[in-house]
């Protein structure tokens, strides 16, 4: 696929480590900025507790090529013992409507 490949990250912390996964997640998000095709990586949480990372790369070959970079290594790494479930990833492409006068996220 040629157009935009928008991805959805979520990690559910097991209970009392939100503060923990915070900080891996932040400390690997400069890396992936920098990596060819990465257009948005932004952490969010959920007032449940989850976190989430959106994330927009130019097209899928290269969230394909993100998926299995050093930093993706590092992260599940530093995420080891704290999370509840693994983390749940869904791959998405855009659709025109409802972006008509807006940026395309």
């Amino acid at each position: 696929m040629t157009q935009p490949c928008i991805v959805l990250a979520a990690f559910t912390p097991l209970p009392g480590k939100l503060e923990e996964v915070l900080e891996v997640l932040r400390d690997i998000t400069p890396v992936v900025h920098q990596e060819e095709g990465c257009e948005l990586y932004a952490l969010h949480t959920e007032v449940g507790g989850k976190v989430f990372f959106i994330e927009k790369w130019t097209t899928r070959a290269l969230w394909e090529q993100h998926s299995g970079a050093q930093s993706v290594a590092t992260l599940r790494a530093g995420l080891t013992n704290l999370l509840a479930q693994d983390a749940e990833v869904w791959e998405m492409y855009g659709d025109d409507i409802g972006q008509e006068g807006k940026a395309a996220l």
